[in-house]
């Protein structure tokens, strides 16, 4: 890891506005453009020292010593930028915007971040087209020290910046309007999604290494508490329905959003990534890196660290010093492990048998690779609960108990080893480990939905229903989409389970018309609410289906598999099932 420093600096933010615009109607001849604008803008930061650190292209991070170099720099580029749009050829005839920071910043290697860095950005963004915004820290700098006027534009507010900026403007005539954005609460955690990346292979094949990947790195963001991240499943649904990013963004209120492509060729694999402003499409972050696959693990973690540090600056540098999750030093090892996954997600019975082979090969790679053991134990439960396999209950049970306490010997400190022993332990009825294990995964991930859910109905059952009901909402935010087609609505079963505790009814028939597929548990808890709040019950919807699809039920052997601590509410939802 490279060492980090930290210096006082002059940071400019630059960008090429409309530039995504320009690249949908004339792609070629936009490259050009911009080419010849770099080569115009890229000299000059030079010749003021500077130095250019982050840039996608079309946007460009820029460390100077000096507030006046700086300044100087954007005058002179702006100036020449426009004057190339004056002549009648240049087409398209690209313009920029500029912010410029003083402030403290973090230097790791070829990177830069932290607060000077946020704030130039967030000035850029808010800068009049072809014009120059400055803070007043820099103001007070380049006062008398350069011939252009300055004009004041007021105090505005900077998204996800706690204070209120005065912000000067240079190159305008002092009456261009800026949009002063709403803060965003400094207390609100970043929300943002990673959009499935692009399989830019010519092997097709090696799909289930890209989606491997971004899975991972899904799951290293979802063990920090600074963030709030969309799940896998919602973010592979925005893919196969292929929609608008913008809606996408709207409908989930994300602040940020990361793109990227992966291309896989042998032993090697090239990433490229951005990290982009989810409300203005402004790109914060971009890299690329080329690596043989070995290193692919040390490379999601540089990954997940330049993405934190680049939102949240220094504060995430001692957050992200926890341990790595590799999984295996064996390559082949975690090559079956990721086909594994991919079969799983399936949720179909060729692909669950497809897995439990991929997860054995796994393990023969690798004898030690506890997440081979750990996801074959919940493909065992996969298998098991949606009659995938042949085996009675008992033997898949034994099986999958073997393989997830082989799991916790090889890394007791793997989340999905104690997130899959809560379940097990709480379908035998034992509440105090079921708690102990959900606790221990929560604590470890604190932002994964399958974690969250399986706590929070621990919870909810254990008497701490508040409690539970906060995490299940919360798994319903994240992860309104879950894995499986035909278990696309269980946040809302959990949810109506933990509202059933709660004794709220009418939450619990509020969350009823969002359930797509009915199943005993549904049936049962909607009912009953129904009946605490004197609805007529024939009426129902849920009364027709019943009638129509479970009129032959065992309920005492239902019942007993909602996993109810209490006996009193067990017996008294039977009795009320039984007597519909």
């Amino acid at each position: 890891m490279s060492e980090v420093k930290r210096k006082l600096a002059t940071i400019l933010a630059a960008d090429c506005v409309g530039f995504s615009k320009h690249m949908e109607s004339q792609e070629e001849k936009t490259l050009i453009s911009l080419k010849e604008c770099r080569e115009i803008i890229d000299p000059i930061i030079s010749k003021f020292a500077g130095r250019i650190f982050h840039t996608a292209g079309d946007s460009i991070i820029a460390e100077f010593d000096s507030p006046v170099g700086a300044t100087k720099a954007a005058i002179n580029f702006q100036n020449s930028i426009k004057n190339r749009n004056l002549v009648e050829e240049t087409n398209p005839k690209l313009s920029w915007r500029v912010g410029i920071h003083l402030d403290d910043i973090i230097i790791e290697g070829d990177n830069i971040y932290g607060n000077g860095v946020n704030i130039a950005a967030r000035l850029e963004s808010q800068s009049p087209v072809g014009e120059i915004l400055i803070s007043e820290v820099v103001k007070q700098q380049i006062h008398n020290k350069i011939d252009e006027t300055i004009h004041a534009l007021g105090k505005i507010e900077l998204k996800n910046i706690s204070n209120d900026f005065e912000v000067f403007s240079l190159l305008g005539d002092g009456k261009s309007k800026i949009k002063n954005t709403a803060k965003i609460n400094i207390n609100k955690k970043p929300k943002f999604a990673i959009l499935p990346f692009a399989n830019t292979s010519k092997d097709e094949d090696s799909g289930f290494l890209v989606d491997g990947i971004v899975e991972d790195l899904i799951t290293e963001f979802s063990m920090m508490r600074e963030f709030e991240i969309i799940s896998r499943q919602t973010t592979v649904n925005f893919k196969d329905e292929n929609q608008d990013i913008r809606e996408f963004s709207k409908k989930f209120d994300l602040d940020f959003i990361v793109t990227g492509g992966i291309r896989a060729s042998g032993k090697r694999v090239r990433i490229s990534i951005e990290l982009s402003d989810a409300k203005d499409d402004n790109i914060i972050w971009s890299n690329k890196y080329d690596r043989v696959l070995e290193d692919i693990f040390d490379l999601q973690d540089e990954i997940v660290r330049k993405i934190s540090i680049a939102l949240l600056g220094e504060i995430e540098i001692s957050s992200l010093q926890r341990s790595k999750r590799k999984p295996t030093e064996n390559i082949s090892s975690y090559e079956y492990l990721l086909r594994g996954k991919e079969n799983h997600h399936k949720f179909t019975k060729e692909a669950c048998q497809e897995a439990l082979k991929n997860f054995d090969k796994a393990i023969e790679a690798d004898v030690n690779n506890a997440q081979a053991y750990a996801w074959k134990c919940c493909t065992l439960g996969q298998a098991m609960f949606r009659g995938f396999s042949d085996q009675n209950a008992e033997e898949i049970f034994a099986e999958a108990k073997q393989n997830i306490d082989k799991a916790l010997e090889l890394n007791e400190n793997d989340f999905e080893c104690h997130r899959m022993l809560s379940a097990v332990y709480l379908s035998n009825h034992d509440y105090v480990l079921a708690e102990d294990h959900g606790r221990k995964a929560f604590n470890m991930v604190p932002n994964d939905p399958r974690v969250l859910s399986g706590y929070g109905e621990v919870l909810v059952r254990t008497g701490k229903v508040d409690e539970g009901l906060e995490l299940l909402n919360k798994a319903y935010e994240l992860d309104p989409i879950p894995q499986g087609q035909s278990s696309s609505d269980n946040r809302v079963k959990d949810l109506i389970l933990g509202y059933f505790f709660a004794e709220d009814y009418n939450k619990v028939v509020e969350l009823s018309f969002d359930v797509r597929v009915m199943d005993p548990r549904a049936i049962a808890l909607i009912l009953y609410s129904r009946s605490k709040l004197k609805q007529d019950l024939q009426i129902s919807n849920e009364y027709k289906i019943l009638k129509k699809e479970f009129a032959d039920t065992d309920w005492p052997q239902a019942v007993d598999r909602f996993h109810i601590q209490s006996e009193d509410i067990k017996k008294s939802l039977l009795d009320f099932i039984e007597s519909v």
